[in-house]
């Protein structure tokens, strides 16, 4: 069956084009006119992924995104008329996967949608993760770098473990301080600038495992993983 997409948007203009450009490319689709109606189908119908409009009435997008974490990890795309770093930061705390803004191309939505089902659909097929050299065995606890047949294992705390398998998750995406205490630090350990030293001592054992250039600052945001 192919996937499912919720579209939670109060524009009916911008759903209509949406369904239709979807559709075409063998997806199936799911409207939403609130943030309510959008929980209410996601629970019922549990979508592979939604598109996610932040501005609706009765429960706007950054609580809908809110509630869709504390539920599961669905993908989310967010689609925001405002183009402003402080919306795409909360967005990334929250932990959504991607992001659009309006005025947008559809055919540019579609392409995004499925470069994160593939994403999706790769996890779930393997408990081993891979970036470039790196390999991330999730329910080993274990991470190497390969070159050729020799692997070098990283000898990395648990912290620093969870930081680089949450981020492996979704390469390329640039995740925020505040997003990587949440999913991966302890009650105790919760500050953001403690996310600093952690990835400082990742970002050193990945060099020197021969992975380096694969941890990334982005400037005013916080960490990318990908490789170089």
């Amino acid at each position: 069956m192919n996937e499912l997409v919720l579209i939670a948007d109060d524009e009916p203009e911008i759903t209509a084009i949406l369904e239709a450009y979807l559709a075409r490319e063998g997806l199936r689709t799911v409207s939403a006119a609130d943030g309510r109606i959008a929980l209410d189908q996601h629970a019922i119908l549990k979508p592979d992924i939604v598109l996610l409009d932040v501005n609706m009435p009765n429960v706007d997008g950054w609580e809908t995104l809110a509630e869709l974490r504390r539920r599961g990890d669905t993908p989310v795309i967010m689609i925001t008329a405002l183009d402003e770093d402080i919306e795409r930061l909360q967005g990334l705390r929250l932990g959504a996967d991607d992001y659009v803004v309006k005025p947008f191309n559809p055919a540019e939505i579609v392409a995004r949608v499925k470069a994160v089902l593939r994403r999706t659909n790769a996890r779930g097929d393997s408990p081993v993760l891979r970036i470039g050299k790196l390999e991330i065995d999730i329910e080993s606890f274990l991470a190497k770098v390969r070159d050729g047949e020799a692997a070098a294992s990283l000898p990395l705390t648990l912290t620093e473990f969870r930081l680089l398998a949450h981020m492996a998750k979704s390469p390329s995406r640039a995740f925020s301080r505040g997003e990587l205490v949440d999913a991966c630090l302890p009650g105790g350990d919760a500050l953001e600038r403690t996310v600093d030293s952690h990835m400082s001592n990742l970002r050193r054992k990945l060099d020197e495992a021969g992975a380096s250039g694969l941890m990334n600052v982005v400037r005013g945001v916080g960490y990318r993983l990908a490789a170089p």
